[in-house]
C-alpha cells in the first residue's frame, strides 16, 4: 500500500504554485448551476404630473451607481417594465454590459418568475415599489418588509438553484431614512 502523504504534499505544492487555480473549474461549475436575479425598484423619479415620469438627477446618479456595482456581476439579461423610470434606471447597466433591455409585464409576475427560473444566467430586473417585492416572493425569495413610497435603495439578490431560492437584501446609494 502506497503512503498517501507524499501525494497530498505534491497536490498541496501544485495548489500553492498555481495560486489555487487547481480548484477553479469546480468553483465555476458550481456558480454556473445557479441563476442569480438582481432586483431593484426604479431610481428616484422626477415628478412631471404624468403617470410615466422620468428619473431625476438623483435617479441618474443611483442608476450609474447600480451599473458600477454590477459591473463585475456577469449580467447576461436586463429586464424592465415599460416605463421611462425603470428603463432609465437600467440603461447604464445594460449599456455597460452591451445588452438589450427586454420588457416584462408586471401584471403577470408568476409567468415572469417562471421565465426567470427557466432562463439560466445573471438577470437584472427593474420594477416598482409594489412589484419588486412581489416578484422576489414569486421567485421563492423573502421580500422583507413593504417598500416605502420614497425608498429607492434596496437591491435584492435572489439565487435560484435546484434546491430553491435564497435572498440577500443590500442597500446602495443614498440611504432611505424612513
Amino acid at each position: 500500500m502506497m503512503n498517501s502523504r507524499p501525494l497530498r504534499s505534491i497536490r498541496l505544492a501544485l495548489l500553492l504554485i498555481s495560486g489555487g487555480s487547481a480548484f477553479l473549474p469546480f468553483a465555476l461549475t458550481a456558480q454556473q448551476d445557479a441563476s442569480v436575479v438582481y432586483l431593484v425598484r426604479h431610481a428616484e423619479r422626477a415628478e412631471d404630473g404624468t403617470n410615466d415620469p422620468p428619473i431625476s438627477q438623483a435617479g441618474w446618479e443611483r442608476a450609474a451607481l447600480l451599473a458600477s456595482l454590477l459591473a463585475d456581476a456577469g449580467i447576461t439579461h436586463v429586464h424592465s417594465t415599460d416605463f421611462k423610470r425603470t428603463r432609465s434606471t437600467g440603461t447604464p447597466a445594460a449599456e455597460a454590459a452591451s445588452l438589450p433591455m427586454s420588457v416584462y409585464d408586471p401584471r403577470d409576475l408568476p409567468a415572469f418568475a417562471h421565465e426567470l427560473w427557466q432562463t439560466p444566467g445573471r438577470h437584472l430586473v427593474l420594477g416598482h415599489s409594489n412589484t419588486t417585492p412581489q416578484l422576489v416572493e414569486a421567485l421563492g425569495g423573502d421580500p422583507g418588509t413593504p417598500v416605502e413610497e420614497m425608498e429607492y435603495d434596496r437591491l435584492y439578490i435572489v439565487t435560484l438553484t435546484e434546491d430553491g431560492a435564497s435572498t440577500v437584501l443590500l442597500r446602495f446609494g443614498e440611504r432611505f431614512g424612513g
